[in-house]
Protein backbone atom coordinates (compact mmCIF):
# COMPACT_ATOMS: atom_id res chain seq x y z
CA UNK A 1 0.00 0.00 0.00
CA UNK A 2 2.83 2.37 0.85
CA UNK A 3 4.37 1.70 -2.56
CA UNK A 4 1.08 2.51 -4.31
CA UNK A 5 0.66 5.67 -2.28
CA UNK A 6 4.18 6.79 -3.19
CA UNK A 7 3.52 6.13 -6.85
CA UNK A 8 0.29 8.13 -6.74
CA UNK A 9 2.12 11.01 -5.05
CA UNK A 10 4.87 10.97 -7.67
CA UNK A 11 2.31 10.99 -10.52
CA UNK A 12 0.38 13.83 -8.87
CA UNK A 13 3.50 15.97 -8.33
CA UNK A 14 4.64 15.28 -11.90
CA UNK A 15 1.29 16.37 -13.33
CA UNK A 16 1.19 19.51 -11.21
CA UNK A 17 4.75 20.41 -12.20
CA UNK A 18 4.13 19.69 -15.88
CA UNK A 19 0.92 21.69 -16.23
CA UNK A 20 2.17 24.37 -13.89
CA UNK A 21 5.20 24.93 -16.12
CA UNK A 22 2.99 25.19 -19.18
CA UNK A 23 0.87 27.84 -17.51
CA UNK A 24 3.91 29.97 -16.78
CA UNK A 25 5.52 29.72 -20.23
CA UNK A 26 5.51 33.14 -21.91
CA UNK A 27 3.12 33.56 -24.80
CA UNK A 28 4.96 33.82 -28.10
CA UNK A 29 4.21 37.11 -29.82
CA UNK A 30 2.80 36.76 -33.34
CA UNK A 31 4.83 37.91 -36.33
CA UNK A 32 2.88 40.72 -38.07
CA UNK A 33 2.50 40.46 -41.84
CA UNK A 34 4.63 43.05 -43.70
CA UNK A 35 2.75 45.48 -45.95
CA UNK A 36 4.29 45.66 -49.39
CA UNK A 37 3.85 48.81 -51.44
CA UNK A 38 5.87 49.61 -54.52
CA UNK A 39 5.60 53.28 -55.47
CA UNK A 40 4.97 53.77 -59.20
CA UNK A 41 7.75 55.14 -61.38
CA UNK A 42 8.29 58.83 -60.72
CA UNK A 43 6.97 58.72 -57.16
CA UNK A 44 9.27 59.00 -54.16
CA UNK A 45 9.90 55.79 -52.21
CA UNK A 46 7.24 54.71 -49.75
CA UNK A 47 8.36 55.98 -46.35
CA UNK A 48 8.33 53.11 -43.87
CA UNK A 49 10.16 54.08 -40.65
CA UNK A 50 12.33 51.44 -39.05
CA UNK A 51 10.67 51.99 -35.66
CA UNK A 52 7.18 51.51 -37.11
CA UNK A 53 7.20 49.16 -40.09
CA UNK A 54 3.83 48.99 -41.79
CA UNK A 55 2.03 45.66 -41.39
CA UNK A 56 -1.39 44.33 -42.29
CA UNK A 57 -2.24 43.95 -38.60
CA UNK A 58 -1.09 47.49 -37.84
CA UNK A 59 -3.13 48.86 -40.74
CA UNK A 60 -6.25 47.02 -39.53
CA UNK A 61 -5.83 48.41 -36.02
CA UNK A 62 -5.16 51.93 -37.29
CA UNK A 63 -8.16 51.81 -39.58
CA UNK A 64 -10.42 50.77 -36.70
CA UNK A 65 -9.03 53.55 -34.50
CA UNK A 66 -9.38 56.12 -37.29
CA UNK A 67 -13.13 55.50 -37.52
CA UNK A 68 -13.78 55.00 -33.80
CA UNK A 69 -15.09 57.97 -31.75
CA UNK A 70 -13.63 56.37 -28.63
CA UNK A 71 -10.56 58.59 -29.09
CA UNK A 72 -12.59 61.73 -28.36
CA UNK A 73 -13.48 63.10 -24.94
CA UNK A 74 -17.18 62.29 -25.13
CA UNK A 75 -16.92 59.37 -27.58
CA UNK A 76 -18.79 61.23 -30.33
CA UNK A 77 -16.07 62.21 -32.81
CA UNK A 78 -13.59 60.15 -34.80
CA UNK A 79 -10.65 61.18 -36.96
CA UNK A 80 -12.84 60.31 -39.95
CA UNK A 81 -15.37 63.02 -39.05
CA UNK A 82 -12.92 65.74 -40.14
CA UNK A 83 -11.13 63.63 -42.75
CA UNK A 84 -13.95 62.14 -44.79
CA UNK A 85 -13.27 59.56 -47.45
CA UNK A 86 -15.91 60.98 -49.80
CA UNK A 87 -14.00 64.28 -49.74
CA UNK A 88 -10.56 62.76 -50.33
CA UNK A 89 -10.03 62.62 -46.56
CA UNK A 90 -10.62 66.28 -45.85
CA UNK A 91 -13.59 68.23 -44.45
CA UNK A 92 -16.16 69.89 -46.74
CA UNK A 93 -16.82 72.45 -44.01
CA UNK A 94 -14.71 75.59 -43.98
CA UNK A 95 -13.71 74.84 -40.39
CA UNK A 96 -14.11 71.56 -38.54
CA UNK A 97 -16.22 71.55 -35.37
CA UNK A 98 -14.84 69.86 -32.25
CA UNK A 99 -16.76 67.89 -29.63
CA UNK A 100 -17.54 71.03 -27.63
CA UNK A 101 -19.07 72.79 -30.62
CA UNK A 102 -16.03 75.03 -31.11
CA UNK A 103 -14.82 75.67 -34.66
CA UNK A 104 -11.16 75.63 -35.60
CA UNK A 105 -9.56 78.40 -37.63
CA UNK A 106 -7.94 76.36 -40.41
CA UNK A 107 -9.39 74.14 -43.09
CA UNK A 108 -8.72 70.42 -42.65
CA UNK A 109 -5.94 69.12 -44.93
CA UNK A 110 -6.30 66.03 -47.10
CA UNK A 111 -4.58 62.84 -45.96
CA UNK A 112 -4.16 61.46 -49.47
CA UNK A 113 -0.52 60.59 -50.28
CA UNK A 114 0.54 61.67 -46.81
CA UNK A 115 2.97 58.73 -46.82
CA UNK A 116 5.22 60.84 -49.05
CA UNK A 117 5.19 63.88 -46.75
CA UNK A 118 7.26 64.52 -43.64
CA UNK A 119 6.33 67.95 -42.23
CA UNK A 120 2.65 67.93 -41.39
CA UNK A 121 -0.11 70.45 -40.65
CA UNK A 122 -0.37 73.77 -42.45
CA UNK A 123 2.49 75.13 -40.32
CA UNK A 124 4.64 71.98 -40.42
CA UNK A 125 4.81 71.63 -36.65
CA UNK A 126 4.68 67.82 -36.73
CA UNK A 127 7.57 65.82 -38.14
CA UNK A 128 5.97 62.62 -39.35
CA UNK A 129 2.66 60.85 -38.91
CA UNK A 130 3.55 59.28 -35.58
CA UNK A 131 3.93 62.76 -34.08
CA UNK A 132 0.97 64.25 -35.93
CA UNK A 133 -1.54 61.56 -34.99
CA UNK A 134 -1.92 62.55 -31.34
CA UNK A 135 -2.35 66.31 -31.82
CA UNK A 136 -6.09 66.22 -32.74
CA UNK A 137 -6.88 63.82 -29.88
CA UNK A 138 -5.37 66.17 -27.29
CA UNK A 139 -6.49 69.46 -28.88
CA UNK A 140 -9.16 71.13 -26.70
CA UNK A 141 -11.01 72.48 -29.75
CA UNK A 142 -10.94 69.15 -31.60
CA UNK A 143 -11.34 65.75 -29.94
CA UNK A 144 -10.52 67.12 -26.47
CA UNK A 145 -9.38 63.86 -24.88
CA UNK A 146 -6.50 63.08 -22.52
CA UNK A 147 -4.18 60.35 -23.70
CA UNK A 148 -4.34 58.43 -20.38
CA UNK A 149 -8.12 58.31 -20.62
CA UNK A 150 -8.05 57.17 -24.25
CA UNK A 151 -5.58 54.44 -23.32
CA UNK A 152 -7.74 53.34 -20.37
CA UNK A 153 -10.86 53.05 -22.52
CA UNK A 154 -9.11 51.00 -25.19
CA UNK A 155 -7.45 48.78 -22.57
CA UNK A 156 -10.89 47.80 -21.28
CA UNK A 157 -12.00 46.40 -24.66
CA UNK A 158 -10.78 42.82 -25.35
CA UNK A 159 -11.13 43.23 -29.12
CA UNK A 160 -8.69 46.12 -29.03
CA UNK A 161 -6.15 44.46 -26.71
CA UNK A 162 -6.13 41.45 -29.04
CA UNK A 163 -5.57 43.71 -32.06
CA UNK A 164 -2.67 45.44 -30.29
CA UNK A 165 -1.26 41.98 -29.53
CA UNK A 166 -1.49 40.95 -33.18
CA UNK A 167 0.01 44.23 -34.43
CA UNK A 168 2.65 44.99 -31.80
CA UNK A 169 3.07 41.87 -29.66
CA UNK A 170 1.64 43.41 -26.50
CA UNK A 171 -1.78 43.71 -24.93
CA UNK A 172 -0.70 46.78 -22.97
CA UNK A 173 -2.14 49.77 -24.84
CA UNK A 174 -0.23 53.03 -24.80
CA UNK A 175 -0.40 56.31 -26.70
CA UNK A 176 2.77 55.60 -28.70
CA UNK A 177 1.20 52.45 -30.14
CA UNK A 178 -2.06 54.30 -30.85
CA UNK A 179 -0.08 56.83 -32.89
CA UNK A 180 1.88 54.11 -34.67
CA UNK A 181 -1.28 52.25 -35.68
CA UNK A 182 -2.98 55.41 -36.98
CA UNK A 183 0.18 56.28 -38.93
CA UNK A 184 0.30 52.84 -40.53
CA UNK A 185 -3.26 53.09 -41.80
CA UNK A 186 -2.83 56.65 -43.06
CA UNK A 187 0.29 55.64 -45.01
CA UNK A 188 -1.89 53.40 -47.18
CA UNK A 189 -4.12 56.28 -48.36
CA UNK A 190 -2.37 56.67 -51.67
CA UNK A 191 -3.61 58.00 -55.01
CA UNK A 192 -1.46 57.15 -58.03
CA UNK A 193 -3.93 56.16 -60.76
CA UNK A 194 -5.58 59.29 -62.16
CA UNK A 195 -6.32 59.98 -65.81
CA UNK A 196 -3.11 62.02 -65.88
CA UNK A 197 -1.13 58.99 -64.66
CA UNK A 198 -2.69 56.76 -67.31
CA UNK A 199 -1.96 59.40 -69.95
CA UNK A 200 1.69 59.41 -68.92
CA UNK A 201 1.75 55.65 -69.41
CA UNK A 202 0.18 55.98 -72.84
CA UNK A 203 -3.02 54.27 -71.71
CA UNK A 204 -5.39 57.19 -72.12
CA UNK A 205 -5.73 60.41 -74.09
CA UNK A 206 -6.25 63.91 -72.69
CA UNK A 207 -8.55 66.44 -74.29
CA UNK A 208 -7.21 69.53 -76.06
CA UNK A 209 -8.37 71.80 -73.22
CA UNK A 210 -6.66 69.56 -70.66
CA UNK A 211 -3.37 69.68 -72.55
CA UNK A 212 -3.70 73.46 -72.82
CA UNK A 213 -4.38 73.67 -69.09
CA UNK A 214 -1.33 71.51 -68.34
CA UNK A 215 0.87 73.82 -70.39
CA UNK A 216 -0.53 76.89 -68.61
CA UNK A 217 -0.05 75.13 -65.26
CA UNK A 218 3.66 74.71 -66.04
CA UNK A 219 4.24 78.10 -67.68
CA UNK A 220 5.74 80.62 -65.18
CA UNK A 221 4.22 83.45 -67.24
CA UNK A 222 0.90 81.64 -67.57
CA UNK A 223 -0.73 80.03 -64.58
CA UNK A 224 2.60 79.69 -62.84
CA UNK A 225 1.11 76.92 -60.71
CA UNK A 226 4.04 74.52 -61.02
CA UNK A 227 6.40 76.95 -59.28
CA UNK A 228 4.92 75.69 -56.00
CA UNK A 229 2.80 72.71 -57.05
CA UNK A 230 5.77 70.96 -58.62
CA UNK A 231 4.89 69.19 -61.82
CA UNK A 232 5.39 65.43 -61.59
CA UNK A 233 4.18 62.88 -59.07
CA UNK A 234 2.77 64.74 -56.08
CA UNK A 235 2.10 68.21 -57.55
CA UNK A 236 3.62 69.99 -54.58
CA UNK A 237 7.07 70.63 -53.18
CA UNK A 238 5.41 70.81 -49.71
CA UNK A 239 7.39 73.93 -48.83
CA UNK A 240 5.99 76.87 -46.86
CA UNK A 241 4.96 80.10 -48.56
CA UNK A 242 2.90 83.23 -48.09
CA UNK A 243 0.87 83.32 -51.31
CA UNK A 244 -0.52 86.81 -50.82
CA UNK A 245 -3.95 86.00 -49.41
CA UNK A 246 -4.06 89.12 -47.20
CA UNK A 247 -2.49 92.57 -47.00
CA UNK A 248 -2.20 92.11 -43.23
CA UNK A 249 -1.20 88.65 -42.01
CA UNK A 250 -3.72 87.32 -39.49
CA UNK A 251 -2.46 83.72 -39.28
CA UNK A 252 1.29 83.58 -38.59
CA UNK A 253 1.61 80.14 -40.14
CA UNK A 254 5.12 78.71 -40.18
CA UNK A 255 6.50 81.84 -38.48
CA UNK A 256 4.98 80.74 -35.15
CA UNK A 257 7.48 77.86 -35.09
CA UNK A 258 10.45 79.07 -37.11
CA UNK A 259 10.53 82.72 -36.06
CA UNK A 260 11.94 83.59 -39.49
CA UNK A 261 10.60 86.86 -40.97
CA UNK A 262 10.11 85.27 -44.40
CA UNK A 263 7.84 82.65 -42.82
CA UNK A 264 5.29 85.19 -41.60
CA UNK A 265 1.97 83.96 -42.98
CA UNK A 266 3.70 81.10 -44.84
CA UNK A 267 1.87 77.78 -44.95
CA UNK A 268 2.45 74.38 -46.50
CA UNK A 269 1.82 73.99 -50.22
CA UNK A 270 -0.81 71.24 -50.58
CA UNK A 271 -0.86 68.64 -53.34
CA UNK A 272 -3.12 69.21 -56.34
CA UNK A 273 -4.02 65.55 -56.63
CA UNK A 274 -7.77 65.07 -56.13
CA UNK A 275 -8.18 68.82 -55.61
CA UNK A 276 -11.53 68.51 -57.36
CA UNK A 277 -12.86 66.80 -54.21
CA UNK A 278 -11.27 68.88 -51.45
CA UNK A 279 -13.24 72.16 -51.44
CA UNK A 280 -13.24 74.60 -49.75
CA UNK A 281 -9.77 75.87 -50.52
CA UNK A 282 -6.87 77.72 -48.88
CA UNK A 283 -5.69 77.73 -45.29
CA UNK A 284 -8.95 79.23 -44.07
CA UNK A 285 -11.28 77.66 -46.63
CA UNK A 286 -12.22 81.08 -48.01
CA UNK A 287 -12.81 79.88 -51.58
CA UNK A 288 -15.67 77.50 -52.31
CA UNK A 289 -14.71 76.66 -55.90
CA UNK A 290 -11.67 76.16 -58.11
CA UNK A 291 -12.93 79.03 -60.23
CA UNK A 292 -12.55 81.35 -57.24
CA UNK A 293 -9.04 80.05 -56.61
CA UNK A 294 -7.95 80.68 -60.19
CA UNK A 295 -9.38 84.19 -60.11
CA UNK A 296 -7.47 84.90 -56.90
CA UNK A 297 -4.20 83.89 -58.55
CA UNK A 298 -5.17 85.90 -61.62
CA UNK A 299 -6.23 89.19 -60.04
CA UNK A 300 -6.77 88.87 -56.27
CA UNK A 301 -3.39 88.24 -54.67
CA UNK A 302 -1.78 90.90 -52.49
CA UNK A 303 1.92 91.65 -52.15
CA UNK A 304 3.67 92.34 -48.86
CA UNK A 305 7.03 92.01 -47.07
CA UNK A 306 6.72 88.26 -46.54
CA UNK A 307 4.87 87.32 -49.75
CA UNK A 308 6.68 84.63 -51.70
CA UNK A 309 9.04 86.23 -54.26
CA UNK A 310 7.47 84.36 -57.17
CA UNK A 311 4.16 86.14 -56.61
CA UNK A 312 5.88 89.42 -57.53
CA UNK A 313 6.57 88.06 -61.01
CA UNK A 314 2.92 87.36 -61.81
CA UNK A 315 1.05 89.86 -63.99
CA UNK A 316 -2.48 90.49 -62.79
CA UNK A 317 -5.14 89.74 -65.37
CA UNK A 318 -2.83 87.55 -67.45
CA UNK A 319 -5.31 84.67 -67.66
CA UNK A 320 -8.39 84.70 -69.89
CA UNK A 321 -11.61 82.93 -68.96
CA UNK A 322 -10.61 80.14 -71.34
CA UNK A 323 -7.17 79.89 -69.73
CA UNK A 324 -8.70 79.46 -66.29
CA UNK A 325 -11.21 76.92 -67.59
CA UNK A 326 -8.40 74.93 -69.22
CA UNK A 327 -6.29 74.89 -66.04
CA UNK A 328 -9.27 73.57 -64.09
CA UNK A 329 -9.85 70.93 -66.75
CA UNK A 330 -6.25 69.80 -66.30
CA UNK A 331 -6.54 69.79 -62.51
CA UNK A 332 -9.48 67.41 -62.79
CA UNK A 333 -7.28 64.92 -64.66
CA UNK A 334 -5.45 64.53 -61.33
CA UNK A 335 -8.58 63.07 -59.72
CA UNK A 336 -8.90 59.40 -58.83
CA UNK A 337 -12.59 58.83 -58.01
CA UNK A 338 -11.92 55.27 -56.83
CA UNK A 339 -10.31 56.52 -53.63
CA UNK A 340 -13.65 58.00 -52.55
CA UNK A 341 -15.17 54.54 -52.24
CA UNK A 342 -12.19 52.19 -51.92
CA UNK A 343 -13.35 49.64 -49.31
CA UNK A 344 -9.78 49.28 -47.99
CA UNK A 345 -9.99 52.92 -46.85
CA UNK A 346 -13.56 52.77 -45.54
CA UNK A 347 -14.97 52.25 -42.09
CA UNK A 348 -14.50 48.59 -41.06
CA UNK A 349 -17.67 46.59 -40.65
Amino acid sequence: MKMVSHLRLIVFVTLVFTFGCKDTEPEVAPAPTPYTYVAPEGFPPFFDPANNPTTLEGIALGRKLFYDPILSGDNTQACADCHRQENAFTDPRRFSIGIDGVAGHRNSMSLINIAFQHRLFWDGRAHGLEEQALFPIKDPIEMHESLPNAVSELQAIPEYTEMFWQAFGTREVDSILIAKALAQFERTLNSVNSRYDRWKLGLENLEKSEISGMNLFMDPAGGGCAQCHSFGALFSDFLFRNNGKDSIVTDLGRFAFSGLPQDRGAVKTPSMRNVEYTAPYMLDGRFATLEEVLEFYNTGFKLGPSTDPFMFTLVKGRLSEQDKSDIIAFLKTLSEPEILTNPAFSKPQ
